[in-house]
């Protein structure tokens, strides 16, 4: 672009910039040429000329600007000879390079064009220019955004290239515009920062080379070498001159009639074809480069489809079998005509928003037998369609209901290439040229195929890792609790992180479980190690703790309990644990820990923390160690925060730094339970960040409780003998108690249901005496003790049997039931929803 022509400091002979690839061999060489810098708005017209465009054109700028741009640049014509001027306004693209510009001028094309022309310079340019010839170079890329500019053109006279170079034939074989920032249209920086995109054959390495180059000597620049093909040029081979396309036509001619073709020619062919192979080539290593930088599915589809366009094709769609796309394993067998299919992208060099409507993303369907996207998808093998014809475009159209996509398609070129993993079709990509463009050819179908053999492993690796973390997750997720925020005289929080570097699944677990007298189990543990033998062992200690606190184990015995577990299951992992249960009733914690990190508390009352001095134990799994507990006096409003180590434990740091954080950050008021628990893993992970620590690497669970206690007036408890008549005497209580409680909705309800209890306690008790307690919290809760160790069960009870009728009244009724265990006997519940207010 130009830079100091366009401040008044033009320069004839610029200075070069010295020898540029290729030139080891002497058959390239780089330079500073000036260049025609023309922008062309919407509507068509001229919105800059720069300097160089009126010394090239011999068009002053202030003429230029506003005028028809078809009027001012070289649009296509005819030259049949090279001998041949045109006059002016009627140049050519003559030797093969592309289309002429003005396709690009009316917005046919929304791809970087370029070609060659030759004009004859008007009078009205630079002194003594009048009448001159000249061979012009172009390059037309269009410009997407907000902005009014639709098209930018640059254009250079091809004497500044080949003044040195006496062999005509050897020049002008690779041609790429290098861009500075200092110009005076809109845009230009952005433009100077896209090149690597303007420019799409030109690696993103090259690319930035030059623009340094340019940037630092402040000139316009054009680069060229003999090696490599114009970087632009829309339709594959290697640009050439009319000397070559002419020996082309007599070694054509030669072996139509049978004579051998001379030596010169033969090579000139060979080179030919190197030149178009060794493009492809490079064509298929850029496109490597540029897939597979993530595991993302999402990604991943994203960087394939947009690797060929503009390059390869204009249009890329690319679909996905189901089970693909929904992360459900490896598809198995031979797609059908039932086999539905994701379109997951869609790239295109069209006017923005002009195939959203038409087939948008994420749309599913299968497609019938007829269609080249089946004979793809089944035969595993590229479909080449040189031209959609209207038939063939009305029967694709037929498949989009109360769509037309006829428009789009009719008369453009079709591959479409399967993406193949193991031998097995994941989905395919169909590829289409705008008509203007030159069809897709077998040697496209070769590219193609290995384009998308390519794709089609990147792809697999991305769903292999998509399934496998969705596997990691289930599995963790089935195996973490999911808490209800509130318990009996409780609220709770927690979260869970998987470790970030060491795989989706670790052994921490939280967990609560609800206990008689209205009490509540809060848990958290850690296995030592990461992966599925950890998660599983997980899983296998987290049961066992449900099922003995659903027993009422005192902490220590549990501890105690589960240590001699691991031993039986083996001795290959430990782990730690820290049992608490909270009495909402009589105000305080019982805790026992297995070698775990200790329980920070927070007083509602100042709201100081501190962390809780238990006897710490080993670890379970270790076997033979004594577990103690000890007894903790809590108030309304305080909180317990209970963690594992992947919270406050960074490797090279003392855990005590970790602790002292955790205890600073759980002081910290919040809106809520879940902002409280998030405050804490921003502080945490703050805290090691600040001493650069880095980020955390293990897994970490994080419950929060919140003791609210339950007001002794809440709480109703009877003593009741073992005696039939205790039976109505329990009815009456509770219908007083409802009643003074503002309950006396609930009194008919719960009567029954007592009734029922109370029996069934008073027939089966050994002599102790029935508990009945009524706690009035978010639901009402009723519990009924007796000495009796065994648990009743539901049964199908027939019509005329006496028995097995109670507990089916209670299951249909109450809002929640249950049974369990404790020390003396048993307790069973009922809980019923409360009336709204």
């Amino acid at each position: 672009m130009e830079s100091g022509a366009d401040r008044g400091t033009e320069r004839d002979t610029p200075p070069s910039l010295g020898t540029g690839n290729g030139a080891a061999n002497g058959h390239a060489a780089t330079g500073r040429v000036p260049l025609a810098v023309v922008v062309v708005d919407r509507g068509g017209l001229v919105s800059h000329w720069s300097t160089g465009a009126r010394r090239l054109f011999g068009v002053p700028k202030e003429e230029a600007i506003g005028r028809a741009a078809v009027d001012l640049l070289p649009v296509s014509g005819v030259l049949p000879e090279e001998e041949d001027i045109p006059e002016y306004g009627a140049f050519a693209a003559y030797d093969g390079l592309g289309p002429g510009l003005d396709s690009s001028l009316d917005g046919r094309f929304s791809y970087p064009a370029a070609g060659r022309a030759r004009l004859t310079v008007p009078g009205q340019g630079e002194p003594g220019r009048s009448g001159d010839r000249v061979d012009v170079l172009w390059w037309a890329y269009p410009l997407v955004g907000p902005g009014r500019e639709r098209l930018l053109v640059l254009a250079a006279d091809t004497a500044r290239l080949h003044q040195d170079e006496p062999d005509d034939d050897l020049a002008f074989e690779r041609i790429a515009p290098g861009f500075a920032l200092h110009t005076d249209f809109p845009g230009a920086e952005e433009l100077a920062g896209r090149l690597p995109e303007i420019l799409p054959s030109m690696s993103v390495g090259e690319g930035a080379r030059i623009v340094a180059q340019v940037l630092e000597l402040g000139y316009p620049v054009l680069e060229f070498s003999q090696n490599d093909r114009v970087p632009v040029t829309p339709d594959w081979g290697v640009p050439r001159r009319v000397q070559r396309r002419a020996r082309r036509e007599r070694a054509a001619r030669a072996a139509a009639e049978g004579l051998p073709i001379p030596r010169e020619l033969a090579d000139d062919a060979e080179d030919l074809e190197y030149a178009a192979v060794r493009e492809r080539l490079e064509f298929l290593n850029e496109v490597s480069g540029r897939i597979g930088t993530s595991l993302d599915l999402a990604t991943t589809i994203l960087e394939v489809s947009r690797a060929v366009v503009p390059r390869f094709t204009d249009v890329a769609g690319t679909y996905l079998r189901e089970q693909v796309v929904a992360g459900e394993g490896f598809p198995e067998g031979v797609p059908d005509t039932t086999t539905m299919w994701h379109r997951v992208a869609v790239e295109h060099t069209d006017e923005p928003g002009r195939w959203d409507d038409v087939v948008p993303v994420g749309e599913a369907m299968p497609f019938p037998a007829h269609t080249p996207f089946f004979q793809c998808m089944t035969t595993g093998e590229p479909v080449l369609v040189p031209r959609i014809s209207e038939e063939m475009g009305h029967a694709i159209a037929s498949q989009f209901e109360k769509r037309d996509i006829r428009p789009l398609i009719t008369h453009r070129s079709m591959l479409v290439v399967p993406l193949k993993a193991r031998n097995v079709v994941l989905g395919f990509m169909i590829l289409l040229r705008h008509p203007e463009r030159p069809v897709f050819n077998d040697m496209d179908r070769v590219t193609g195929a290995e384009l998308a053999a390519r794709a089609g492993l990147v792809l697999d690796n991305a769903r292999m890792y998509t399934y496998q973390e969705s596997v990691a997750e289930t599995l963790q997720d089935s195996m973490l609790p999911h808490i209800p925020p509130r318990m009996p005289g409780c609220d709770i929080a927690t979260r869970y992180l998987p470790g970030t570097l060491l795989g989706r699944v670790g052994g921490d677990w939280f967990d609560s479980v609800k206990l008689p007298g209205a009490r509540t189990a809060l848990v958290v543990g850690d296995v030592m190690g990461h992966g599925l033998n950890s998660a599983a062992m997980m899983g296998q200690l987290r049961t066992a703790v449900q099922t003995m606190a659903a027993l009422d184990l005192p902490p220590a015995q549990l501890l105690r309990n589960l240590d001699d577990l691991a031993q039986r299951l083996g001795d290959t992992y430990l782990a730690t644990c820290l049992y608490a249960v909270y009495d909402p009733i009589a105000s305080e914690l019982h805790l026992a820990n297995a070698g775990h990190i200790p329980p920070v508390l927070v007083r509602a009352e100042d709201g100081r923390s501190e962390l809780l001095d238990l006897p710490t134990g080993a670890p379970i799994g270790v076997g033979g160690v004594p577990f103690e507990a000890v007894r903790v006096r809590v108030e309304p409003g305080d909180r317990i925060v209970m963690c594992t180590d992947g919270l406050v434990e960074v490797r090279g740091e003392d855990i005590g730094v970790g602790l002292a954080a955790l205890s600073e950050s759980a002081a910290h008021p919040a809106a809520s339970m879940d902002d409280a628990c998030d405050a804490i893993i921003r502080a945490l992970a703050a805290t090691f960040s600040a001493a650069g620590r880095g980020g955390r690497k293990d897994d970490v669970a994080l419950l929060m409780a919140r003791l609210n206690g339950i007001d002794a007036d809440d709480v109703a408890e009877w003593r009741l003998s073992l005696d039939p008549v205790e039976v109505s005497r329990a009815r009456a209580v509770v219908r007083e108690q409802l009643h003074a409680w503002g309950l006396a909705q609930l009194a008919h309800q719960a009567e029954l249901l007592v009734s029922e209890l109370v029996t069934n306690a008073v027939r089966h008790s050994h002599g102790g005496p029935v508990l009945l307690r009524l706690v009035r919290g978010d639901t009402l809760l009723c519990e009924v003790d007796d000495d009796d160790h065994e648990l009743p069960t539901l049964l199908s009870a027939e019509p005329y049997d006496d028995f097995g009728r109670g507990l089916r009244v209670v299951s249909t009724l109450a809002r929640e039931w249950g049974t369990s265990r404790t020390t003396t006997g048993k307790t069973v519940w009922f809980e019923l929803t409360l009336p709204r207010r």
